[in-house]
């Protein structure tokens, strides 16, 4: 069973707005690719920063959730954005291996 939380507009202001932790929240769709290859990656992100991130995912596909799209400007699936404190404090592009996206958040988390 998968500890990456799947979001929806309803749940969306508690979980990544209201969040105590930072929130990574995986903007993608069913039918993308790359966004599939990022299922196992946040699987294993999600047990290494189990307690000092989230992981989350937003379906864009889904037309409830095309407003949230809009808002945050998503133009290109994957699209990872980083919350902390209800604010995007970081913007990942596309598909990244588990190792140097780990890089990446452990660089971002040291950042504040």
């Amino acid at each position: 069973m998968s500890k990456v939380l799947t979001l929806t507009k309803e749940t969306w202001d508690k979980e990544v707005m209201q969040a105590e932790l930072p929130v990574l929240v995986d903007f993608w769709a069913p039918w993308c690719g790359p966004c599939q290859a990022m299922i196992p990656v946040l699987d294993d992100l999600a047990d290494e920063f189990e307690g000092s991130i989230i992981l989350a995912k937003l379906n864009v596909d889904d037309p409830a959730h095309r407003a949230l799209a809009i808002d945050y400007q998503i133009q290109s699936i994957p699209s990872l954005k980083l919350f902390k404190g209800g604010k995007v404090i970081k913007d990942y592009l596309g598909y990244k291996n588990a190792d140097d996206f780990s890089d990446e958040l452990q660089a971002a988390l040291k950042s504040f």
